[in-house]
């Protein structure tokens, strides 16, 4: 029989609100236009970053305060309007919607004073469109960039993230962590996962060789000195 305890799988859920979402050089210009909402200067934006930026983040937390529907990009048409007042588009340049759909879809926010968010990897000036006039009223959307998270970031989420599953961890192994781990916030939330069920499978606090290990079994590259 294993001395290690069972890890039981137990559904984690992020917060999600303003208040959970920190503010860094590389996301306060996204922040500061989505905090300016209703006062936009047109009914929608486009906050647009790498995978991993926060930029979901973002946009769900302007969901929950705009009390907006998410919409997929795929799904993008006048009947997808319904009865919601604001709408949540993600990654509308990995799955473009189809273009006359995108068109009246955007005529129609003008027209009924409706709000959407579109979030994408690329600003807009870099999609690939057909129609000249989809492109020239995506082009004149407000466009806003997320960069990769600096270290102080990626530490700081890693410690929320931490928190959040009421996990302690010394300063020293979350440095260790953070200067070690991708520059992407999706990795922080995977890192984080996996430390908490390593800690409770092993019923103590993250070591810095728990955390050696777990990094080397989520696959994440250590510096060049602890490499086998």
């Amino acid at each position: 029989m294993t001395s290690a305890q069972l890890a039981l799988s137990f559904a984690h859920r992020p917060a999600l609100g303003r208040e959970d979402f920190l503010v860094a050089p590389s996301n306060a210009d996204a922040v500061a236009w989505v905090d300016s909402w209703p006062d936009w200067p047109a009914r929608a934006i486009v906050v647009y970053g790498p995978e991993g930026s926060g930029k979901s983040h973002l946009a769900q937390t302007w969901r929950l305060r705009a009390a907006a529907a998410e919409l997929p990009a795929t799904d993008v048409s006048g009947d997808a309007l319904g009865g919601a007042d604001a709408f949540v588009v993600e990654d509308v340049d990995l799955n473009p919607p189809v273009e006359a759909d995108w068109f009246h879809f955007l005529n129609l926010l003008a027209e009924r004073r409706k709000w959407a968010l579109f979030t994408a990897r690329l600003a807009p000036i870099r999609w690939q469109t057909a129609l000249p006039d989809l492109s020239s009223r995506m082009r004149a959307l407000p466009a806003v960039g997320i960069a990769r998270p600096e270290d102080t970031l990626v530490e700081a989420v890693l410690v929320k993230h931490l928190t959040d599953r009421q996990l302690r961890v010394a300063p020293e192994v979350v440095r260790y962590v953070a200067q070690r781990l991708e520059r992407s916030l999706a990795a922080v939330a995977r890192v984080a996962a996996a430390l908490d069920a390593a800690a409770l499978a092993q019923k103590r606090a993250p070591t810095i060789p728990l955390a050696r290990q777990v990094m080397r079994a989520e696959g994440f590259e250590l510096d060049h000195l602890e490499r086998e």
